[in-house]
C-alpha cells in the first residue's frame, strides 16, 4: 500500500466531520481541487470509494466508518503533542467567534458569558445567530458557527455534544392573576385557563407537548415565534404559558410575572453545548469551547438543587 501522509489522515477526518470538500478546504486553508486530489489518493491507498455524493454532501461508506474513530484518535494524539506550543492565549490574543442561541439563550446564557469574557478574554467578541435547529448542523458544519447551545438532542458523527447543566419546567402567570393564587397550579386550573406556547425554529417544543400529553392543545390561545416575548404578554392578560425555570426566573426580575408549580412532573431538559470534533477546531476554537462549557456549566439551574433549595 505504500508509504501513508498525515496530511491525507487530516483530509480523511475532516470530510467525514463536515462531509464536504468546500468545509474540509477553508479549514486546511487550500484549494477544492487540492482537497479532491487528496481524496483520491486516499481512495486509492484504502481501495475503497470513502465517500459517496448525495444531495447535502458526502456520506462515508462502510469502509470510510470502519477508519475513521482509529485514525481520528491517532490525530487527535497527534494534534495535542503538538498543539503544546501552539495555544490561544486569551488573556493577550483577540478573536470573534460566531455562536448560536435560542432567544432564551441570548436572555439568560449570553450576560453571563459575555461578562465572563469581558474579565477573562477582553480581546475577545463575539456574533451571535439565532438558532435555527433545521440548520445548525451545516452551519457549524461550513464553518459559518463555531459553536451552539441547544436544547434539543442532534446526535451526528459531525459535531461533539457537551450538556451544560438541566432545567425543569413551571408555570408562569401574570403577577395579579385573577384565578390562579397560589403556588401551585391543578390540572382543572391549566384546563381551565388559555395557554400561550412558542412554535418556532428553536426546538423547544417540551411545553406544547405537554399540553397535548393532557389534551389542552385545544387551550392554546397563541402560537408565538420566541419565549422572550411571553413575560410582556403575560402581564397584560391572563394567559399562562409553561417556561424553563430558570427562564422563567429571570423573567420574574423584569417584568410582572410569578412562577407557580404544575401539578405534573415534567422530564428535565439538558442544555448543551455543541461543536466540531477536538480534531477539527483552531486552536482559538479548542479555547472557545472549553470557555463556553466552563462558564455555562456553572450555571445553577433550579433542576439541579435539592427540593428544599429550589423553592
Amino acid at each position: 500500500m505504500g508509504t501513508f501522509d498525515l496530511n491525507l489522515a487530516r483530509v480523511f477526518v475532516l470530510l467525514y466531520e463536515t462531509g464536504s470538500v468546500t468545509a474540509t478546504a477553508e479549514t486546511l486553508h487550500v484549494t477544492q481541487p487540492t482537497v479532491s486530489y487528496s481524496l483520491g489518493k486516499l481512495r486509492r491507498h484504502f481501495d475503497d470509494e470513502l465517500f459517496r455524493r448525495n444531495g447535502r454532501g458526502l456520506t462515508p461508506t462502510a469502509g470510510a466508518r470502519r477508519l475513521y474513530e482509529p485514525l481520528q484518535r491517532a490525530l487527535g494524539e497527534i494534534d495535542g503533542t503538538v498543539r503544546q506550543g501552539h495555544v490561544f492565549d486569551p488573556a493577550t490574543m483577540s478573536g470573534r467567534f460566531t455562536i448560536a442561541l435560542s432567544d432564551l439563550g441570548e436572555a439568560t446564557l449570553l450576560p453571563r458569558l459575555l461578562a465572563a469574557a469581558r474579565e477573562r478574554a477582553p480581546g475577545v467578541s463575539f456574533t451571535v445567530r439565532p438558532f435555527d435547529v433545521e440548520d445548525a448542523e451545516s452551519q457549524l458544519r461550513r464553518g459559518d458557527l463555531d459553536a451552539f447551545v441547544a436544547t434539543p438532542v442532534i446526535t451526528s458523527h459531525l459535531t461533539v455534544r457537551v450538556p451544560l447543566f438541566r432545567e425543569r419546567y413551571v408555570l408562569m402567570v401574570a403577577a395579579d392573576h385573577p384565578r390562579i393564587r397560589g403556588d401551585a397550579a391543578s390540572l382543572a386550573d391549566l384546563a381551565a385557563e388559555h395557554h400561550a406556547t412558542v412554535f418556532g425554529p428553536s426546538g423547544h417544543v417540551a411545553p406544547r407537548a405537554v399540553l397535548a400529553a393532557h389534551g389542552l392543545l385545544e387551550r392554546v390561545a397563541v402560537d408565538a415565534t420566541r419565549f422572550s416575548m411571553l413575560p410582556y404578554l403575560l402581564e397584560k392578560t391572563d394567559l399562562v404559558a409553561i417556561v424553563p425555570e430558570f427562564v422563567g426566573e429571570v423573567f420574574t426580575a423584569s417584568h410582572r410575572v410569578r412562577l407557580v408549580r404544575l401539578p405534573f412532573e415534567t422530564e428535565p431538559i439538558e442544555i448543551a453545548l455543541y461543536a466540531r470534533h477536538e480534531s477539527s477546531r483552531t486552536p482559538a476554537q479548542r479555547w472557545l469551547v472549553r470557555f463556553m462549557a466552563q462558564v455555562l456549566g456553572e450555571q445553577v439551574s433550579p433542576a439541579q438543587l435539592p427540593p428544599t433549595a429550589a423553592r
